[in-house]
């Protein structure tokens, strides 16, 4: 699959910016592009489209979109970036911290959209490729494939998010190292640690839960107080 490739879900109760949102993305290559005027409308899409990432609305006219992110998630890894007229900062938090992966505020400039949608993209399908075929990070018993993304463990196997991915290739290129707060926002948000404080702190805390045998004792995800994070630099095989 190459970038272009992807399929797009746009999710707006308004036609016009919908058509327009639409043209932009034709006319900068996304030509899979569908498009959704409702909550009800959006998850029939959904299910029969499998789009590669969402561009949602909040305000809708048979809900809200964070409900339907949260009806998304449960059914699928698939990026999604918050669209909104909402700016306040409560509720780009919010957003964020339940794992979406952008938002923007309407009115946005078309070329802002196109590099928004293009990162995230790659950050989600593509960055993962200078990984070496096969390789494999051992945590304890845990056997994480960062080809794959996924965890396995006693037989059973975990899909990590793109997000938590993004992290932990972050933390294993510098293994042994502390990674700062600011370089981990930069490799999954291509932003500054500032309005992310919370939000990366999820991330890790559900990392965790994946990797860790304790997640409330961590052995090998450390946190460096007030600096940032460290992937413990253990010897491959475990303990």
């Amino acid at each position: 699959m190459k970038l272009y490739d992807c399929k797009i879900l746009l999710v707006d109760d308004n036609r016009e910016l919908l058509a327009m949102t639409r043209e932009i993305l034709n006319r900068n290559g996304y030509d899979l592009v569908v498009a959704a005027g409702s909550c009800r409308e959006a998850r029939d899409k959904f299910e029969q489209e499998c789009p590669q990432l969402v561009i949602l609305d909040i305000m809708l006219p048979d809900g809200d979109g964070f409900t339907l992110f949260r009806w998304l998630r449960e059914r699928s890894q698939a990026p999604i970036l918050f669209l909104s007229a909402k700016d306040e900062d409560n509720d780009r938090l919010f957003g964020l911290g339940l794992g979406a992966d952008d938002y923007i505020t309407k009115p946005f400039l078309p070329q802002e959209l196109v590099l928004r949608v293009g990162a995230i993209l790659k950050r989600s399908y593509f960055s993962g490729r200078d990984a070496e075929p096969g390789e494999l990070l051992l945590l304890g018993r845990r056997r994480v494939s960062l080809q794959n993304a996924t965890v396995e463990y006693e037989g059973q196997s975990v899909s990590l998010t793109a997000k938590e991915l993004l992290l932990l290739q972050k933390l294993y290129r510098n293994r042994g190292n502390i990674v700062t707060f600011d370089a981990l926002c930069q490799a999954v948000w291509n932003d500054n640690y500032y309005g992310y404080e919370n939000v990366l702190m999820v991330h890790i805390r559900h990392l965790r839960e994946k990797i860790e045998e304790d997640p409330s004792h961590p052995e090998y995800l450390l946190t460096a107080r007030g600096i940032g994070y460290r992937l413990a630099a253990e010897k491959a095989g475990g303990k």
